[in-house]
């Protein structure tokens, strides 16, 4: 198994754990366990699709949020090619939370934007745990920009519980900031996709969720707020997260009835942390597929598309 296991997971690892056994002791002491053995990977199989199958979304969100889970590096490096990190947003600094840069998806050139979380303690301090100063919102409209003038298209990857909530970041404008990047990315006369891979956090996930298709890993979860959070208001316990998490729709499965996404890319059973290669070349089939549809439509067409496939989320009565 690859990484830290879930609760709900504790039956897969034992199991797990009982065939590594019998093949080192079959291995040590030279007996033949293959009858046992394959046994017990049949219902290891059996287990996986009991439980993988049915997950709740509750237990959705906590394999979005898996540390072993697959990051926006860890995609460039799987499914792109000469990549070229580019810093900064010219008023103050660089925010690691946002990875930006050139790279080449086969023969296409594309300006590849996402959340960046950490492997470990330190890095996370670094990365801010995935959540974006407003210089990190900046950087990537300053660079969505360039890519328009160049006619490169953008792919975003969301990965982020929310913006970065300390002082420094709203004294330096973050409302305004992913305010300012929705208004200016509904505008760019440039193909747009927009992928969740992870977590999708509140405005911190829509500060670069603008785009001509919305596709979301099968595992992910995109919402308005956390569940905890949603817990904490409504209930004044986070203990009821598993209860928000049900209410708030915020599965891939849930939001593509409602429409809020377009196209949900499929993971390995147990999740993309399990095994990257599946997930990371179901993400390149769609990426290359999306891509060489919205290039054959046109700059004034696919803003006025982009614009009418979000002014018409959501129901309201008058």
């Amino acid at each position: 198994m690859n990484g830290t296991g879930l609760g709900f997971e504790k039956p897969i690892i034992e199991m797990e754990e009982k065939i590594s056994e019998l093949r080192n002791f079959s291995k040590e002491r030279n007996v033949d366990l293959n009858d046992e053995i394959g046994k017990c990977e049949k219902k290891l199989e059996k287990l996986k699709h009991e439980i993988f199958d049915n997950l709740n979304a509750w237990q959705k969100v906590q394999i979005a949020r898996h540390p072993k889970r697959p990051y926006t590096l860890d995609y460039i490096e799987l499914i792109m090619t000469d990549f070229i990190e580019l810093h900064g947003d010219l008023r103050f600094r660089d925010d690691p939370a946002i990875i930006c840069g050139l790279a080449m998806l086969d023969k296409e050139k594309i300006m590849i934007i996402g959340h960046q979380k950490g492997r470990d303690t330190k890095e996370n301090l670094y990365r801010s745990f995935g959540s974006p100063h407003p210089e990190g919102y900046r950087k990537a409209m300053r660079l969505m920009k360039l890519a328009e003038r160049f006619k490169i298209p953008i792919v975003t990857f969301i990965d982020t519980p929310g913006a970065y909530p300390g002082i420094g970041a709203e004294e330096r404008g973050q409302a305004e900031a992913i305010a300012y990047n929705l208004q200016e990315m509904s505008k760019l006369k440039v193909p747009i996709i927009v992928v969740i891979i992870g977590e999708g956090g509140s405005g911190g996930a829509l500060g670069i969720g603008v785009g001509d298709r919305i596709c979301m890993l099968e595992n992910s979860y995109y919402s308005v707020i956390s569940p905890e959070g949603c817990a904490a208001i409504l209930w004044r316990d986070r203990a009821n997260a598993p209860e928000a998490a049900q209410a708030l729709k915020i599965t891939a499965e849930d939001l593509l009835k409602i429409g809020i996404i377009d196209e949900i890319i499929p993971e390995p059973l147990g999740g993309a942390h399990r095994d990257y290669k599946p997930v990371a070349t179901a993400l390149k089939t769609s990426l290359k597929k999306n891509l060489s549809m919205l290039k054959k439509i046109s700059e004034e067409d696919l803003v006025a598309n982009r614009y009418k496939k979000f002014r018409s989320i959501g129901i309201w009565a008058e």
